[in-house]
């Protein structure tokens, strides 16, 4: 789904798709269309529109499926998606324009917290639980059998 098919969204529907709002998609496009944030390009000129590959990057985020998967749905190559979200989230990293408060600002106790991010991309991984079956009686005994 292309930008030329999203910019058409209610605000409402935009965050859904996205994550964020159109106000902050635009600030943030800004950002990655600012010239001092911009190298000279050379090559062959991209598929993707600046907004289509920000767009791209979101999605990233917002379903964080793999390249592969997100290099497929936009017509580009595994590799190529990969280097696009890389080169946004370090323009945006970069500009500074959205990172969250320090520990400094939030321990003072005049600023109130306003915005609550829980990383939850971590899961458990289960493993087998450890009992004395699942240890064979040859190699206790050669164990033991080793240390006399």
């Amino acid at each position: 789904m292309t930008y030329e098919q999203v910019k058409s969204l209610k605000p409402e529907d935009f965050k859904r798709l996205c994550g964020v709002r159109p106000e902050t998609f635009n600030q943030m496009l800004e950002i990655v269309r600012s010239p001092s944030l911009a190298k000279q390009k050379t090559g062959r000129p991209s598929k993707l529109t600046l907004e289509d590959k920000l767009l791209m990057t979101l999605e990233y985020w917002r379903e964080y499926r793999t390249y592969f998967h997100i290099g497929q749905s936009w017509g580009v190559n595994e590799s190529t998606a990969y280097r696009i979200i890389r080169k946004i989230e370090d323009t945006l990293t970069k500009s500074r324009a959205f990172t969250l408060p320090g520990k400094k600002k939030l321990a003072s106790s005049n600023y109130q917290l306003e915005v609550v991010v829980v990383d939850v991309t971590e899961s458990p991984i289960e493993r087998p639980k450890k009992n004395k079956k699942s240890f064979t009686v040859e190699k206790t005994n050669s164990i033991h059998l080793s240390h006399k």
